[in-house]
């Protein structure tokens, strides 16, 4: 008889350095229940269902902290179901989806009961809801909190979302500190409203509307401000805050110092930092468009080196879609600002990170993986060890493929990575010791389950993240 759910025999775990020591770096691991229960060099007992992995390597799946599915009331932009499809082809078991391009947005209890409803429906993985922070919704965030928000998300700048207003400095400092009171995290988007606004405002008057007036209209400095705001208020406040896609690496430097002095702060960039450039933004146009911008050479190899060293501990995708027609058009200032990429950031890094620059694979895991977990307090994903969830996405190494749009399944096929040869290809990806994808199809109905975090483990998390080899 089984003795297990699952067994896959003969991978490669890509762990920490120092966890483990397995004969030619190869074990087999086992499941019950969805929960890893063994990891050995060799497991005797059998499984109901057994994976050969020989030749690919095992990475915890993916945890992407920062995605727009815009769903319930703009499905035609991206839905769970479209952008779930795509999350698993990249080996992606876990998302946290934005609160303000779904309509209604979420605000208070009633709008994250219906997107917590769409999701459930039709999630291939398992998921986290931010909730929002705006003027006028202060009152609602312990309705948002109790049903297991992941955090509020708050805007510094436009948010392109007519009932997804920015929020003031009042009403960030208020909100940050009743967000403290509950020990829920902020996140913000953070670029100075007054300098991107003006700039933009001035450029359009003068009909300077290409792609290089509106990175003119965004400069780095807006962004380097509203970091160092949004650090001052959560140092008086107490409020656990995280600053999404940064840019630039004096960015990241200024929340690694505020750590070092006791602030409970982290950041993440993504993908389209790491790869792309202020040109590339000139050659792709509005595939390319998105708040921050695109930065110089320099500033991408900054990061790069933050990865590398720990100051910068995560990435995620800032996925962000839209209908084509929303990309088009002669005033660039118009066009709207999101990136599409979710199914591509394992690939990516493979190819920009492990290939290219020599970042081990354990770091990528860390980054994507085991940092989000723990900064968000889910204390059973992130993690290849016994008593964690099996969320796994089986890699093979050694392939490579051009990206070409009818590869990708989220619902709008377009990318600024179409074309590129990636490294990397994701064979098997498994939710829970469920396989949901495999060899690029979906193989199983919906699985996805809302992740609620533990705040307590959360609010422990204040260390940088680990310089890991592997």
């Amino acid at each position: 008889m089984p003795i297990c759910d699952l067994v896959i025999r003969g991978g490669t775990p890509v762990i920490p350095a120092g966890f483990a020591d397995y004969p030619d770096g190869l074990a087999d691991l086992a499941v019950v229940d969805g929960r890893i229960v063994e990891i050995a060099p060799e497991i005797a007992g059998t499984g109901s269902e057994e994976i050969d992995a020989r030749g690919l390597h095992l990475f915890p799946g993916l945890i992407d902290a920062h995605v727009h599915f815009n769903e319930p009331g703009r499905t035609d932009w991206e839905g769970f179901a479209t952008g779930t499809r795509a999350l698993a082809a990249g080996g992606v078991t876990t998302f946290f989806d934005m609160p303000l391009n779904a309509h209604p947005p979420v605000l208070d209890g009633p709008s994250f009961d219906l997107k917590l409803a769409a999701a459930r429906t039709s999630s291939l993985v398992d998921f986290g809801l931010w909730g929002g922070l705006t003027p006028g919704n202060l009152d609602r965030l312990d309705e948002l909190a109790a049903r297991g928000v992941v955090g509020f998300k708050a805007f510094m700048s436009n948010s392109g979302i007519d009932d997804f207003p920015a929020a003031d400095d009042l009403t960030l400092y208020e909100g940050m500190r009743r967000a403290a009171q509950m020990d829920c995290i902020v996140a913000v988007h953070a670029e100075n409203d007054q300098i991107t606004g003006h700039l933009a405002r001035r450029a359009v008057a003068r009909r300077q509307t290409t792609a290089r007036d509106y990175l003119a209209s965004r400069p780095a400095i807006a962004e380097h401000e509203a970091i160092a705001r949004a650090i001052l208020f959560a140092r008086d406040t107490g409020c656990r805050l995280h600053i999404v896609h940064v840019s630039t690496g004096h960015g990241v430097e200024l929340v690694a110092a505020a750590r070092a002095e006791g602030v409970d702060v982290s950041c993440e960039t993504c993908p389209h930092y790491l790869v792309l450039t202020e040109d590339d933004l000139e050659r792709l146009g509005a595939l390319a468009k998105c708040a921050p911008p695109l930065r110089s050479p320099a500033e991408q190899e900054q990061l790069w080196r933050q990865l590398a060293n720990g100051q910068l501990p995560m990435i995620a995708s800032d996925h962000s879609p839209a209908p084509a027609a929303m990309k088009t058009g002669p005033d660039f200032f118009q066009l709207w600002g999101g990136i599409s990429g979710c199914q591509s950031t394992l690939q990516l890094l493979l190819t920009e990170g492990y290939e290219r620059r020599r970042l081990p694979l354990a770091t990528i895991a860390e980054r994507t993986s085991r940092y989000v977990a723990r900064r968000f307090g889910l204390p059973h994903k992130g993690r290849m060890e016994v008593g964690a969830d099996a969320d796994l996405a089986l890699v093979d190494l050694g392939a490579s493929s051009v990206l070409r749009p009818a590869d990708l399944l989220y619902r709008h096929q377009h990318s600024p990575y179409s074309g590129r040869r990636l490294c990397g290809r994701v064979v098997q990806t498994l939710v829970r010791g469920t396989t949901v994808m495999r060899e690029g199809a979906i193989v199983s109905p919906p699985v996805g389950q809302l992740v609620v975090p533990d705040r307590s483990a959360a609010a422990g998390e204040r260390e940088p993240a680990p310089l890991i080899g592997g």
